[in-house]
This record gives structure tokens, sequence and C-alpha cells, in this order.
């Protein structure tokens, strides 16, 4: 399935609609590796439409950004990511909402640093 995405960068008057990303997998069957490809497929493109020139395959973090699974005229939901440097919506996919959240949620928890155990030791 070929994944097209809207995306608008701060400070131009247009949006444009690139292919981001191919995925196997219908999304109702989607897996949180094949949302790590959408995700990472989107803050990509949204880099290029930016930065033309730079290189494509820059590492890519699955954090410090909005997102939001949001109903899409009756046809399923899209995927919403603001940045400062713009937004890009992907979809629609025919998945339900909260099931589509719930995977984007397991993918950033995923790649968030782990947290320090709690120590009986304090330093001041």
């Amino acid at each position: 399935m070929d994944i097209e995405a809207e995306i608008w960068v701060r400070g131009e008057e247009h949006a444009t609609t690139q292919l981001i990303t191919s995925v196997e997998r219908q999304p109702g069957a989607w897996t949180e590796v094949d949302v790590s490809k959408v995700l990472v497929g989107m803050l990509r493109a949204l880099d290029r439409a930016k930065n033309p020139d730079a290189e494509q395959d820059r590492p890519v973090a699955l954090r410090g950004f909005s997102w939001i699974v949001n109903p899409f005229e009756n046809r399923g939901v899209v995927i919403a990511i603001e940045m400062g440097l713009g937004a890009i919506v992907a979809g629609p996919f025919d998945i339900a909402e909260r099931d589509l959240s719930t995977l984007i949620e397991r993918v950033m928890a995923a790649e968030r640093p782990p947290q320090p155990r709690a120590s009986n030791e304090t330093i001041h």
C-alpha cells in the first residue's frame, strides 16, 4: 500500500502531495513496525520539503512533535503531525481511530529513553 501525504512547510503558501512510504499490510492489520515506518516516512518527507538538499536517510527520532489521529470525511482516519517547520497529514486509513492511536502511542513509548530507576541514595 502506497501512502501519500499532504505537506505544508511553514512560510510557504501551498501544500504539496508526496508519496512518503509503502507498507505491505492494510491499516487494519498494521503492527508497530508498520506505524513506525509511516511516522518516519512522514517526518522525512516534511524534512525533505523544507531541506531538499539534505541527506535522504538522516536519522529520525520519534519524539518532540505533536501528532493526532482524526476522522476524515467518513472515509477512515488521518495522521497529522505538526512541528516548527510545518505540518504533514497522511491518510485516510481504514482503521479505528482508537486502534491507530494506541499503535502510535506504543511506537512513541518505545522511542523514549529509559527512565532512571529510583535509588535509595540521594545526591544533593
